[in-house]
């Protein structure tokens, strides 16, 4: 594509039991200046508080958003994936409920697609001399070992996989056969496009305000170790299937 064929981001925000932030979160991203016209797609995974309700409200009063609600809760990775196939957008990027990530530093991640030099964009929080909230030390060395496992089976040199801030050319993520529903979204999503042949990969530094788990951060060390176990099952399943374990559609 061209420099000037974009002309849409699709903003995918999956959610459950937000009722404290969504409604800023969405304030925020409408808020952003940016020459693309926005379409917000929210997923809600089946909330048991006020977040539905206060989603709808949004919706009535913005067109633009636009909601949907699994019948039961999915987990994360599912309902983003079923925003990634909702999106109409061009550019699809991925974005938290929790006010974790910061908005306003689309116009840093899409740089790189705009300008034609990368198709998939990670906003990593270490490479950066932005602000980030000082936060649990463990935390951080699970996710600087995930990132090095991720990279060694996708000869990748990321900083950051297991980021929020995903952005992607929508037709190519809408090609990806992707499975899993809670955080192995991350490691998975990562590997499977690492093996699409040509495309190119870019990461851009990110402020981070991360939240306590009293705060109502929800990813745990069972996450961790799930993380490992999609890593190398999807590095088992390439090998032997190749392109086939790869694409939704060949």
């Amino acid at each position: 594509m061209s420099l000037k064929s974009f002309r849409t981001l699709s903003i995918v925000i999956p959610v459950y039991n937000e009722e404290r932030t969504i409604e800023t979160l969405v304030e925020r991203v409408w808020a952003v200046p940016l020459k693309l016209e926005k379409e917000i797609v929210i997923v809600d995974d089946c909330s048991t508080d006020g977040t539905f309700s206060i989603l709808t409200n949004i919706q009535e009063a913005q067109p633009a958003v636009r909601v949907f609600r699994n019948e039961k809760n999915r987990g994360k990775g599912f309902a983003v994936r079923r925003g990634i196939q909702e999106a109409a957008g061009e550019i699809i990027i991925i974005q938290d409920a929790d006010l974790e990530y910061d908005p306003d530093e689309y116009p840093k991640l899409l740089k790189p697609i705009l300008a034609d030099k990368a198709d998939v964009v990670f906003g990593s929080r270490f490479m950066t001399t932005e602000e980030r909230r000082v936060l649990y030390f463990w935390h951080s060395v699970g996710n600087r070992l995930l990132t090095l496992f991720s990279n060694m089976v996708s000869n990748l040199n990321l900083s950051d996989m297991e980021t929020c801030y995903k952005m992607f050319r929508a037709e190519i993520i809408k090609q990806i056969r992707l499975t899993e529903n809670r955080f192995g979204f991350e490691p998975e999503v990562t590997f499977k496009l690492s093996k699409v042949k040509g495309l190119r990969f870019y990461e851009v530094g990110i402020s981070y305000h991360g939240r306590t788990y009293a705060e109502g951060k929800k990813i745990n060390w069972k996450d961790g170790v799930r993380a490992l176990y999609v890593l190398f099952k999807n590095t088992f399943l390439y090998l032997f299937r190749g392109e086939k374990h790869i694409y939704s559609k060949r």
